[in-house]
């Protein structure tokens, strides 16, 4: 395979096999680019590896939500809530041009099991855990103001509802501009780089890497490892850590099929769902099912299609929604706590529910489930990094870096990731916020020279969404891969091989 990075990440390459690192982090997905921004803004010589694309898994096909989420603290997971809650504006406040307030409308119908006066107080809990600082201020609804908020909502043992505010991001730019942030305080960053072992020294680690893209072996010295790998985490053979992989399904339909002004929540049982405005569309989901499939191999399937639909229509009879009505769709793998390992067996961690070797019929519910993070050091110098919120990530960030520098002796300044700002708006302005950005070439000129896009679906999936935003996207990708081919060098057969594999999605 010819080399397809551009001569800067090259040298990128061997800047990170030329010298001891600090901290290499194994995973370029939303922990990852935390930690790494981290530990590059502490002054650690930092390393960042990722198989795929940045974001490629997990980190972009989420809810998009930033939240602590009320079914959380139904359930009594209040010191979770409240991390998250505070994170929430934390990432307001860094990277406003990708998180912004989002108003949540959750009815409440007799005999559902969120009865009305439960929400109430629910949200006015909510309230005081984000320190009395939520994005807005919670309110109650009545079935007359719902019939207005919301026309076409089933008014079937309808009581009313509440209105509270979470916030709502763009999950794979906030990945990238993370990483960009990083790369700005001097991190090595390298996607399509696979972790291929390790061994142990006197003082520190020598890792075994692929550049897939050069097709090429490097060799990294390095005094801590971080693996920060989601789903693929319980891989490893230093990991301590056994996940339970659940898959979450998102569909996107046009907002004029489902004309919310609010995002809504839909209650399936125990089974929480949502209908989330994003511009021009809505998106809706999720599901949440255990999966033991290939990772690599994710797919939303009929079935998830149809029971999605099933719970809006049921809510929203009037919108009548088919299959067809379906722009766009994404599947990915929420890696959730099961248990910790000690010598090659499995054991169950305190407080969660399920333990990686049940039975699934003993397992209880995914939903069930406590989005908790751990961080464990296995070994000398190796932290496993895992679970978690996309709302925590910089929580978690800090808290590796904090073990880090105690483990090295190292004294830094104090964290600043909760107050520098990501980017400045110059950087982000046209290239970078929750909508897509207009097709131009000059935009995916800047995402193959600064972003690291090396395929065409780096650029229509993960910098941009066009592949789920846009009705023409099979015309965009005609137009993008006519581009990256004068940007990289692309010959026909190359462009010819993009476009099949992007079609493939």
């Amino acid at each position: 395979m010819a080399d397809e990075r551009t001569d800067n990440a090259r040298m990128v390459a061997d800047q990170m096999a030329a010298e001891p690192l600090d901290v290499l982090v194994i995973g370029g997905g939303i922990v990852g680019s935390g930690v790494a921004r981290d530990a590059a803004m502490r002054g650690l010589r930092t390393g960042l590896i990722e198989q795929y694309d940045f974001a490629w898994g997990t980190s972009s096909r989420s809810s998009r939500l930033l939240h602590g989420g009320l079914r959380y603290l139904a359930q009594g997971r209040v010191r979770l809530v409240r991390e998250a809650s505070v994170e929430k504006r934390i990432i307001h406040h860094i990277a406003p041009h990708v998180a912004e307030p989002l108003a949540f409308i959750f009815p409440s119908y007799r005999r559902s099991g969120w009865p009305l006066w439960q929400l109430r107080i629910g949200v006015k809990i909510y309230d005081l855990l984000c320190g009395g600082q939520n994005f807005g201020r919670s309110t109650a609804l009545s079935r007359r103001a719902l019939r207005d908020t919301l026309p076409g909502l089933t008014e079937e043992r309808l009581s009313g509802a509440v209105r509270y505010f979470d916030g709502l991001t763009n999950d794979a730019r906030l990945v990238i501009d993370t990483l960009r942030s990083a790369a700005n305080h001097g991190a090595l960053l390298e996607n399509y780089c696979r972790f291929e072992g390790a061994r142990r020294t006197h003082d520190g680690w020598v890792c075994d890497v692929h550049d897939t893209l050069a097709d090429r072996p490097l060799t990294v010295e390095t005094r801590c490892v971080v693996n920060a790998a989601g789903p693929w985490a319980d891989r490893f053979e230093q990991s301590g850590v056994g996940l339970r992989l659940t898959k979450g399904v998102h569909l996107v339909i046009d907002r004029e099929r489902l004309p919310v002004p609010d995002a809504v929540v839909m209650v399936d049982a125990n089974r929480i769902l949502f209908a989330i405005p994003w511009g021009e569309r809505v998106i809706l989901g999720t599901t949440d099912t255990d999966f033991d499939g290939h990772i690599e191999d994710v797919r939303c399937e009929d079935d998830d299609v149809h029971y999605i639909l099933e719970i809006v229509n049921r809510s929203f009879p009037q919108a009548a929604l088919v299959p067809g009505d379906v722009v766009g769709a994404w599947a990915g793998l929420r890696p959730l706590i099961a248990a910790a390992r000690e010598g090659g067996a499995r054991l169950p961690v305190t407080g969660e529910t399920g333990t990686g070797v049940l039975p699934a019929d003993k397992r209880g519910r995914p939903s069930d489930i406590s989005r908790r993070h751990i961080i464990r050091q296995g070994e000398p110098g190796w932290w496993d990094v895992a679970g978690g919120k996309l709302t925590t990530y910089r929580l978690m960030g800090e808290q590796t870096v904090d073990r880090l520098l105690t483990y090295l002796h190292r004294k830094a300044d104090p964290c600043r990731t909760a107050v520098e700002p990501l980017l400045p708006p110059v950087q982000v302005q046209g290239i970078s916020g929750m909508l897509p950005p207009e097709v131009t070439r000059k935009v995916v000129e800047h995402y193959c020279r600064n972003e690291w896009a090396v395929h065409l679906a780096d650029v229509m999936v993960r910098r941009t969404s066009w592949h789920h935003y846009r009705h023409d996207r099979s015309a965009v990708a005609e137009q993008v891969a006519g581009w990256m081919a004068d940007l990289l060098g692309w010959d026909d057969e190359r462009r010819a091989r993009e476009m099949d594999s992007y079609k493939a999605l």
